[in-house]
Formats: C-alpha cells, structure tokens, sequence
C-alpha cells in the first residue's frame, strides 16, 4: 500500500506548495456590475420623480383648505413607478446574468 500525504501533516510544513492557484470564482464580472449601477439609476430617478409637495401643500406651507392637484400628475403616478419597475428589472437581469 502507498502511504497517503496530507498537505496539511507536520511534515510539510513551512515548505512551498506546488499547487496553482485558483481561478478567480467570483460570479459577478464587470458587465453585471455595469447593469447592476444602470438598475439602480434607474431606481433613484424614479424616486426623485415621485418627490413633490404632498394634497396640502401651496406654495411650500401647509393649507388644509386648499387641495394639489399635481398629486396626480402623469410624472408621479405612471412614469416614476415605471422607472422603479425597469431599474428592478435590470436589478434581476444583472444578477441572474452570467459572466
């Protein structure tokens, strides 16, 4: 019987590896990365769209009689939550993306 070495016995210590070492294993590569950034520009874009006075507010102060319509506006309520949704989108697709 041939006598198995551990490379990690007594017996090798202090002396060089011959081993070669590994491949870098990380999963992401820099194209995940570039999608990962695009996603989240997209997300903050869409969150900076969504900002702006809230129902009460005229002129930057507090009116509990008057009413914002601009609440509604195309830009808050269609375009800002599109923009979120694409920048998860792109989230998934960076993360699931082979390199």
């Amino acid at each position: 019987m041939s006598k198995k070495t551990n490379k990690f016995s007594a017996e090798n210590f202090g002396k060089e590896t011959s081993e070669v070492p590994q491949e870098n294993t990380f999963y992401f590569g820099k194209q995940n990365f570039k999608f990962m950034l695009i996603g989240l520009a997209f997300i903050v874009v869409g969150f900076l769209l969504m900002m702006g006075h809230d129902a009460n507010t005229v002129d930057g102060k507090f009116d509990p009689n008057s009413w914002n319509e601009d609440i509604f506006s195309i830009r808050r309520i269609r375009i800002a939550p599109l923009f979120v949704v694409i920048g998860f989108v792109i989230e998934i697709y960076a993360i699931l993306k082979r390199k």
